[in-house]
């Protein structure tokens, strides 16, 4: 076993789902095979405009020859491990190159930089991960929620002396706690929306700072939904009681949908703001899949 890095682009020629899948040419079958069981870190290029660079964490749990694709392959990621990076982390900040590993003797960039697939030492992947959870402002609760005290100690922490291998695995291990990702999915979530209910249009601030908004998984976690932003969007509390009843959906389009077994649709669609539609984030990856929404129409929408 051993940590990787996966090199995925939002706009991807391949057949990835990268909270699911993710397909890659037999010749880094070897290096797929070497993360089996273990923590792989994605990565987008910088070459892609509005790049997000290492920006998520998943866990490798088979790899299989693609039935789809001759000669290619899959590496199928363990359910409930895949988590967005609050924080995306550039190739490079101010201190020099992030994954040292790239470098060559000389301190410049090799080729290695380029490969889809790479192994990644303990000390970089640990490094990434610090930059990637890294909470300056946690986000506070809604009122009425507990908040959270320190429920993964060290994860924010710089570790103490000297590098220790397992103490990484301890660290990364308390990603897969709930508590843990609901509060890291929350964070992201309400970011992308800018804390702004995606039916009714208002963001609502109290005075204490808490955004009475809730981060809604579109496919649930009970159901197997994975905590991805695609999976995600940002609802008042009411609005986020009639999504998960099925009184309220949304199309492919984004297009708000009101069950026809609503005993007062006029007074919903009073609640829905005036375009209709859902306010989602500008950017294609943080907007909700078809893949999810499809699934809510089926299992959860009251037609």
């Amino acid at each position: 076993m051993g940590f990787g890095v996966f090199i995925h682009r939002s706009d991807s020629i391949y057949d990835d789902s990268p909270a699911e899948r993710y397909q890659f040419p037999r010749q880094y079958l070897g290096r797929v095979q070497a993360c089996i069981g273990d923590w792989i870190i994605y990565y987008e290029p910088r070459k892609v405009a509005g790049t997000r660079g290492y920006f998520a964490i998943a866990k490798v749990g088979q790899v299989i020859p693609d039935p789809k694709a001759p000669g290619m392959y899959v590496a199928l990621m363990e359910p409930g491990t895949y988590l967005d990076f609050i924080n995306p982390v550039p190739f490079s900040n101010a201190e020099g190159v992030i994954e040292r590993g790239v470098l060559n003797d000389d301190g410049r960039i090799s080729g290695r930089a380029q490969s889809a697939v790479r192994p990644i030492s303990p000390g970089d992947f640990n490094r990434i991960l610090l930059l990637g959870f890294d909470e300056h402002e946690p986000e506070l609760p809604r009122v009425g929620e507990p908040e959270i005290v320190n429920p993964a100690p060290g994860l924010g922490e710089q570790p103490q002396g000297p590098f220790v291998f397992e103490q990484e695995r301890d660290r990364v291990a308390q990603l897969t706690s709930r508590i843990v990702r609901n509060r890291f999915f929350r964070r992201l979530v309400l970011k992308a929306y800018d804390k702004r209910c995606a039916i009714t249009g208002l963001k609502l601030i109290n005075g204490g700072g808490r955004a009475e908004v809730d981060a809604a998984h579109i496919r649930p976690v009970e159901a197997k939904g994975p905590d991805i932003l695609s999976n995600g969007i940002a609802l008042s509390g009411t609005a986020h009681w009639m999504f998960d009843r099925g009184l309220i959906s949304l199309s492919d389009d984004l297009d708000i949908l009101v069950s026809r077994q609503v005993n007062d649709p006029e007074s919903i669609r009073l609640l829905i703001n005036r375009t209709g539609r859902a306010i989602v984030p500008h950017r294609a990856f943080e907007r909700p899949h078809p893949h999810f929404l499809r699934w809510h129409r089926e299992n959860c929408f009251k037609h």
